[in-house]
C-alpha cells in the first residue's frame, strides 16, 4: 500500500520497487501504528525485504507515542519550524521569500461561486489556513480564527495572455502580515469566459510541498459537490496542526532532560556538525553583499532518462538511494569548484512521521544538514558509502528542529548568508497534486516570486511512465541573483551532468580523476585560450605611436589629475626629450633608468627613451634604497632620469650620470620641454 503497487513478494526489495526516504518514513509510521514497534530507517536500508525485516522486529524497541487530539491551552505554542519562520518574518517584515504559489490554468466552463465556496470549505477543514500569529508578552502563539473571521475573498481580475505573467508574479509576491492575516490568498485571473488562471498563495508557515496533495484533493472534492449545490460530506480530520505542535513539544521533551528524545538527538548533531565552515566559498559572479536581499531566479533543468536509469542502478548496487548518489555528486562538484573538502548541504525532509499527518495541510518539513568529507582522494564508491552513512544517521535523528540546531551550534551569525549551509538539494518525491475538477482541463503554470532562500538550491523530481520505467528527472535550480548570473548556473549544471556521467561509467575512479569539464570547455581552456598567435606588423612602438598621432592628433592621450595631454602634445614633448637623451650619448643597446613619480612626465620619458632607440629601467622611488642600488649596479644604465624631489630618495651613486628634468639648467637645455609647452588643463 505504501509503494502503491499491486503486490509484493516476501523477498522483494522495498527500494527496487520504487521506495525512497519519504516512503520509508511512511512505511515505518505504518509499522509503528500497526505493530507498536519502532523500526529505524537504517534497519530498513539494511534489510529492505519483508522477510528480512520480519526477522528483526523482535529487536525493535517500542513505538513512540502516537499523535492524537490534545486539549487546547489558552495559547497554543508555535511548532519549532513555525517559530523560525515567525522570527524571520519579524526581521524582514512582510515579504515573498517564504510564499508558496500554486497557479492553475482552468480551461472550460468554470463556476466561480462554487470555487469560492470550495475554498471556504478547505479553509474551514484545515485550521492551519486560518491561523494567525499574534504575540503575548513578546511570545508568539497560534490563534485559530473562527470560520466567519477567516473568509478569504476570491478576487476576479480580468487580464490578457500578454499581461498574465506579470500579473501572476505581482500577486505571488504579496507580503502576508502573519500577526493579523490568514496565511492564504486566492485570486482568479479571467482571460475569457472559458479560460481562467487560479492563483492560490500560501505562506510557508501554514503549508509545505506535501500539503499541496491534500489541498488539491480537498479543493477538487469540495468544488465537485458545490457545483451540485451541496456541502462536501467530509469525515472530521483525526488531528489538526495545533495538535501536532503540542505533540511535538511533548514528544521531544525538555532539552535539559538527558533522557529526552531532544537531548539524545541533539548530542548526535553536536558531534556531527561541530567545526562546520561558516560558509562555502564558491566562484560567484559578484561578491556577497553584507546583507542578503533574497532576490533570486531559477533555471529549469532536466536529466535524461538513460542517465536517470544508470544513477538508480548505481544506487541499488551500493545499497544507497538515488538521492544519496545525487548528493555525493553535488558534494564532489562543489569541492572541485573550490569549496574545500568539508561540504555541508541542506536537505528538506517531510517530517510527517505519524500516519495522522498524511492528509493534513501544515508546515511539517524539517531541514537536515548533511556534511560530507571529500578528503583523502577516495573513489566515488567510497565517498558514496560516506554519504550513505551520513544520510542514515541524519534520518535517524530527524526530529531535532533545524531552528534549535542553529541556536545550539551558534555559528557566526550573518545577515549575508544562511546559517550552517548555503547550498540545498531536494529530491521531490511528494505525490503530485491532482486537481481533478469537473468539466475543466487543469494545468499548472509558473508563478515565480523572484526570491531565493539559499545561494543555490537544486529541486529535482523523478518521472516514470505507466510501467514504472524511469523517464528522467525534471526540476529547477533556484539561485541568488546577488551572487550568480544565469549563464554561470547553466554551466554549473552542465558540469554536474558531466560528473554524473563520469561516475556511472566508472564509480571506482578516485575523485581527482573525475573531470568536471565538458569537451567544449576543455578545448576552450587548452586550445582556444592558449592560441596566442596574432598577426602583428614588423615595426616598432615609436612608429606605431607616430601613426596614431597622425590619425588623431587632437585626441586625448594622457590624463593625470586635472591635466589632459593630446597625442600631438605628447609626441612634441617626447621628441624634445629624445633629442636631449641623444645629446647625452643615449642610443641603441643603452639603458636609461627612470626614477620618476607616476605622472605625465613618466609617460613622456618612457616614449622618449624608446624614440632614442634605448631601453628603460623603471625605478620606483618608494623601493628600499638597497633594492634601488642593486638594480643600478646590475643594469649599468647609461643615464638616470629623475626629478629634484625623487633624487633625494635615491641611494648614493657616482657611476651613473643623472639628468634632473626639472633642474633650471636642464630646462634651459630642453627648451619647451614639459613645463614651457602648453597643455590643456
Amino acid at each position: 500500500e505504501v509503494l502503491g503497487v499491486a503486490g509484493v513478494g516476501v523477498e522483494d526489495d522495498f527500494f527496487a520497487l520504487g521506495g525512497h526516504s519519504l516512503l520509508a518514513t511512511r512505511l515505518i509510521a505504518r509499522i509503528r501504528a500497526t505493530l507498536g514497534v519502532e523500526v529505524g530507517v537504517r534497519m530498513l536500508f539494511q534489510t529492505p525485504t519483508p522477510a528480512g525485516l520480519a526477522t528483526r522486529l523482535d529487536r525493535a524497541g517500542p513505538g513512540r507515542m502516537a499523535l492524537t487530539r490534545y486539549a487546547r491551552p489558552e495559547r497554543v505554542p508555535l511548532s519549532f519550524a513555525q517559530n523560525r519562520l515567525w522570527f524571520l518574518h519579524q526581521m524582514e517584515g512582510p515579504s515573498a521569500t517564504y510564499n508558496i504559489p500554486l497557479a492553475l490554468r482552468l480551461s472550460g466552463p468554470l463556476n466561480p461561486h462554487a470555487l469560492h465556496a470550495a475554498l471556504g470549505d478547505v479553509i474551514t477543514r484545515h485550521e492551519s489556513l486560518r491561523t494567525i500569529f499574534p504575540q503575548h508578552q513578546g511570545v508568539p502563539y497560534q490563534q485559530i480564527l473562527e470560520v466567519t473571521e477567516a473568509c478569504v475573498a476570491l478576487e476576479v481580475t480580468p487580464t490578457t495572455e500578454t499581461e498574465l505573467p506579470q500579473a501572476l508574479t505581482a500577486a505571488a509576491c504579496y507580503g502576508f502580515d502573519l500577526a493579523s492575516e490568514a496565511p492564504i490568498r486566492a485570486e482568479l485571473f479571467e482571460l475569457s469566459a472559458r479560460e481562467h488562471v487560479l492563483l492560490i498563495l500560501v505562506h510557508h508557515i501554514a503549508g509545505d510541498g506535501w500539503s499541496l496533495r491534500p489541498l488539491a484533493h480537498d479543493l477538487a472534492s469540495a468544488y465537485t459537490t458545490r457545483c451540485r449545490g451541496e456541502a462536501p460530506p467530509w469525515a472530521p480530520l483525526p488531528v489538526h496542526y495545533a495538535d501536532y505542535a503540542l505533540w511535538q513539544h511533548q514528544l521531544l521533551g525538555e532539552h535539559t532532560d538527558p533522557e529526552s528524545l531532544f537531548a539524545t538527538q541533539l548530542a548526535y548533531w553536536i558531534q556531527t556538525l561541530t567545526g562546520l565552515p561558516d560558509q562555502l566559498q564558491l566562484p560567484t559572479d559578484r561578491p556577497r553583499p553584507p546583507i542578503a536581499t533574497y532576490h533570486g531566479d531559477s533555471l529549469t533543468v532536466d536529466i535524461e532518462p538513460d542517465l536517470h536509469q544508470e544513477v538508480r542502478q548505481l544506487a541499488r548496487q551500493h545499497g544507497a538511494s538515488l538521492f544519496m548518489v545525487l548528493h555525493a555528486g553535488l558534494a564532489v562538484l562543489l569541492s572541485k569548484l573550490g569549496a574545500g573538502e568539508d561540504i555541508p548541504i541542506g536537505s528538506p525532509i517531510a517530517g510527517r512521521t505519524d500516519n495522522a499527518l498524511d492528509d493534513l495541510v501544515g508546515f511539517f518539513v524539517n531541514t537536515l544538514v548533511l556534511r560530507t568529507n571529500t578528503s583523502g582522494n577516495p573513489t566515488f564508491t567510497q565517498l558514496l558509502a560516506r554519504v550513505r552513512e551520513t544520510a542514515l544517521g541524519a534520518y535517524t535523528h530527524q526530529d531535532i528542529p533545524f531552528e534549535h540546531l542553529v541556536e545550539v551550534l551558534n555559528p557566526t551569525r550573518s545577515l549575508a548568508h544562511h546559517p550552517l549551509f548555503q547550498t540545498a538539494l531536494a529530491l521531490q518525491n511528494v505525490p503530485e497534486a491532482d486537481f481533478d475538477l469537473p468539466e475543466l482541463h487543469v494545468e499548472t503554470c509558473p508563478a515565480p516570486t523572484g526570491t531565493a532562500k539559499f545561494d543555490l538550491a537544486f529541486h529535482l523530481q523523478e518521472r516514470y511512465d505507466d510501467n514504472g520505467t524511469p523517464q528522467g528527472l525534471h526540476g529547477i535550480i533556484e539561485y541568488a541573483s546577488d551572487l550568480f548570473n544565469p549563464t554561470t548556473v547553466e554551466t554549473l549544471f552542465t558540469r554536474f551532468i558531466h560528473l554524473l556521467e563520469a561516475v556511472v561509467t566508472d564509480p571506482d575512479q578516485p575523485l581527482h580523476r573525475i573531470d568536471i569539464f565538458t569537451a567544449k570547455e576543455r578545448h576552450q581552456l587548452l586550445v582556444q585560450w592558449n592560441d596566442t598567435t596574432t598577426p602583428t606588423p614588423a615595426t616598432t612602438l615609436p612608429e606605431l605611436f607616430e601613426h596614431q598621432v597622425g590619425r588623431t592628433p587632437e585626441a586625448t592621450a594622457v590624463m593625470w589629475g586635472d591635466i589632459t595631454v593630446s597625442y600631438a602634445q605628447l609626441n612634441t614633448r617626447a621628441n624634445h626629450l629624445a633629442h636631449g637623451l641623444i645629446a647625452h650619448a643615449v642610443g641603441p643597446e643603452h639603458i636609461v633608468a627612470l626614477a620618476l613619480p607616476r605622472s605625465v612626465e613618466l609617460i613622456v620619458a618612457i616614449l622618449a627613451v624608446l624614440k632614442a632607440g634605448a631601453a628603460y629601467l623603471p625605478l620606483d622611488p618608494d623601493y628600499p634604497p638597497t633594492r634601488l642600488a642593486f638594480m643600478l649596479r646590475d643594469a649599468h644604465p647609461t643615464l638616470l632620469l629623475t626629478t629634484t624631489h625623487t633624487s633625494a630618495c635615491l641611494p648614493p651613486d657616482t657611476t651613473t650620470p643623472h639628468l634632473v628634468i626639472d633642474d633650471p639648467d636642464t630646462l634651459t637645455l630642453l627648451t619647451g620641454f614639459f613645463f614651457n609647452d602648453t597643455a590643456t588643463t
